[in-house]
């Protein structure tokens, strides 16, 4: 481990810059009489040397592709990462700053990427940035290997990141961390806010271990910076790290938590205010300006504008660069531009496969053969297994896959790691330029959960491929069959959620996915073979766009409605067919998506579900608890509200009630109450 010390003296205006981070940051946080002074007071050293000295932006234009990438994984110091973007040039001005943690300001609590420029990633439940940044590592290699040519780096950036204890103790930084350093991202580079403190008191109550060995054995280049004031020792600490390509590097910087108020290094200045008095304290110990609030310096603006001025002509010369490359390699420059303005190609959907009603497919097989299709018309559709991918279906051909060496390879091994691999898709997407798409068994999606909920409040478009939706798991039993998870995903604003009933609708799923460019969606798909419906005779399955729709309708207005999703289709048909011979007139509705139906215009949704016909049977193999929204008081529900066992699919299924004679059963109850 090296370890990098410096006895140069910083300089006045450095002291001075430094400072006004700080006291920008404690203002903050004082006005509002809510948040977290200590880290800014803390780690307001490295940030400034970084963003002084290595970062490349252009507060202009926050999207600049080839930026580097800050992220500040300790989201609660975000009043750290406000002070950084105002004093820097970004569109965050000082009556913002003012309006820190206030309903409707660009300044929430924690980090909101799609509410303030310059933000890259939403951060705040420790882990998930560390996770992101090594996302949007992967996605910056993928992107350099398969497009950049000689003379021509157009993808050429480091990550950055400021993590924190609390970060390092979480479960998902392990994996990512682990994954990383597999995969040698050299262009990762960490910076460890080394405090010693967590909320509740000293993190020796709990985590004593040694991190940097940790990460060393993770494969990691780590170092150690002694003081966390010491500039020209973090400056070269840097400088390491980008010397060292083949690891990811870690730099430990020991900081005292709220420094310079009568506070410091204790938990009391973790996650409170400091209190005028010691606010005052600590302006007056940094020799700082004790009776202005929000206070800039003239000094220190000037100094704190030339960065991005370093970054809009990079950026210029960048354009210039892109421009040339596009002359020059037509179908990588289109390619590109497609991917960074978030479009697909022409007739990206023209082989998406179409199934024939003699095949038999469990829906996971039809996602296989749909994605092999996806990847040939979309090159930037990258993504994975949590070493499930044969059991996903996921392609899998060759022995070639995304690794160093081969970073322009699309499939990606993340290893039995279900909540690093939600955390990293969540970085791919945010860096754009790819499509990500990640996949395990529904009932790991648990696992996953945190991810999966700031994908859908980031609105980040992945992709997720759930399989082994239901207690048809069979033998595996009910730690892996899923129960609550369909119905607990649903749960998650701006998550789309689609339960194919065959597999030309998982095509379909498929379709809706790709299109959707803000916001996850979950496909949700069996292990066992399905009929596939004859479309000849049934509606088509392009009508999954809309959420649910007529598949087979009765004579006449309708005496029940039967509603399926997912593998229960077939049951409402066949038990459609079976009343029908009794004289009963049933509608059968495929609703593979909640989502999609809710958006759908109420005369759309009063044609599928009639307010006249309350007699409705919804069929699902997973809780009831739900469905009452649609089957109304007058209805019933078949599905499971206990634990599966273990057994052949088929005979479980059946011991459960998920037979066609069942499904008819409550049928005629609900018609006779």
């Amino acid at each position: 481990m090296a370890e990098q010390n410096s006895t140069e003296t910083i300089t006045q205006l450095d002291e001075l810059s430094i400072n006004t981070i700080r006291f920008l940051s404690a203002d903050m946080v004082q006005k509002a009489n809510s948040g977290h002074p200590g880290l800014p007071l803390g780690a307001a050293p490295m940030a400034y040397v970084l963003w002084s000295r290595f970062l490349r932006f252009n507060p202009q234009d926050p999207h600049w592709q080839n930026r580097d990438r800050f992220i500040l994984s300790a989201g609660h110091g975000s009043a750290l990462l406000y002070s950084l973007l105002h004093l820097y040039g970004y569109d965050l001005p000082l009556e913002e700053i003012k309006n820190f943690r206030q309903i409707g300001s660009k300044t929430p609590g924690h980090p909101e990427s799609f509410l303030t420029p310059g933000i890259e990633v939403t951060t705040g439940p420790l882990g998930q940035g560390f996770g992101n940044g090594v996302g949007v590592a992967m996605a910056e290699v993928f992107l350099a290997t398969k497009y950049n040519r000689p003379d021509f780096n157009l993808i050429d950036h480091y990550t950055y990141c400021i993590v924190s204890d609390g970060d390092l103790m979480e479960g998902v930084a392990a994996e990512a961390a682990s994954l990383a350093g597999h995969l040698k991202l050299g262009k990762l580079i960490y910076l460890y806010d080394d405090n010693d403190i967590s909320l509740d008191g000293p993190t020796s109550l709990a985590f004593t271990e040694n991190v940097l060995a940790r990460f060393e054995a993770y494969g990691w280049h780590v170092q150690q910076v002694k003081d966390g004031n010491d500039v020209e020792g973090i400056d070269q600490a840097i400088r390491a790290a980008q010397e060292e390509t083949e690891r990811p590097s870690i730099i430990s910087v020991k900081t005292i938590i709220g420094y310079g108020s009568p506070q410091q290094g204790t938990s009391k200045v973790h996650g409170n205010p400091l209190g005028e008095e010691n606010l005052k304290k600590a302006k007056e110990f940094l020799g700082f300006d004790s009776n202005q609030s929000f206070y800039v310096p003239d000094e220190v603006k000037e100094q704190f504008q030339e960065p991005g001025r370093r970054g809009s002509e990079l950026q210029a010369e960048w354009q210039r660069q892109f421009e040339e490359y596009q002359k020059q390699f037509t179908t990588e420059g289109e390619q590109l531009r497609l991917t960074y303005e978030g479009e697909l190609p022409a007739n990206w959907d023209a082989n998406l496969p179409v199934f024939a009603p003699s095949e038999a497919l469990a829906t996971r097989q039809a996602s296989g053969k749909t994605l092999e299709a996806l990847k040939q018309t979309v090159p930037w559709l990258i993504g994975g297994s949590a070493d499930l991918a044969s059991s996903n279906e996921m392609p899998t051909k060759g022995d070639i896959s995304f690794q160093p060496g081969s970073y322009d390879h699309t499939n990606i091994w993340f290893g039995v790691r279900e909540h690093g691999m939600g955390a990293i898709l969540n970085g791919m997407a945010s860096h754009r330029g790819v499509r990500a798409y990640g996949g395990t068994f529904l009932t790991f999606s648990d696992y996953m959960r945190g991810s999966i909920r700031l994908a859908a409040l980031t609105e980040a478009p992945v992709t997720y491929v759930f399989t082994h939706d239901s207690i048809a798991v069979g033998e595996d039993g009910p730690t892996h069959q899923p129960i609550e998870h369909v119905t607990a995903l649903r749960t998650i604003p701006n998550l789309t959620v689609i339960r194919p009933g065959d597999a030309n609708e998982t095509v379909e799923a498929w379709r809706i996915a790709m299109n959707r460019m803000k916001g996850p969606v979950a496909l949700i798909l069996t292990r066992q073979k399905l009929p596939t419906v004859d479309r000849t005779k049934y509606a088509a399955a392009r009508n999954l766009e809309k959420g649910a729709y007529i598949l087979s309708d009765s004579e006449g207005t309708p005496d029940i409605i039967l509603i399926g999703t997912g593998s229960e289709v077939q049951l409402v048909m066949g038990a459609q067919a079976e009343l029908q011979k009794e004289g009963i007139k049933a509608r059968v509705v495929s609703m593979p998506s909640w989502e999609l139906f809710e958006k759908q215009d109420q005369a759309y949704r009063d044609e599928v579900l009639p307010p006249s016909v309350k007699k409705r049977v919804a069929v699902e193999a997973g809780i009831t608890l739900a469905w009452y929204k649609y089957v109304t008081s007058d209805g019933a529900v078949v599905g499971i509200d206990r634990y599966g066992e273990s057994g052949p699919g088929d005979k479980v299924l059946a011991a459960f009630g998920f037979t066609v004679e069942n499904v008819c059963e409550k049928a005629r109850a609900v018609l006779n109450k």
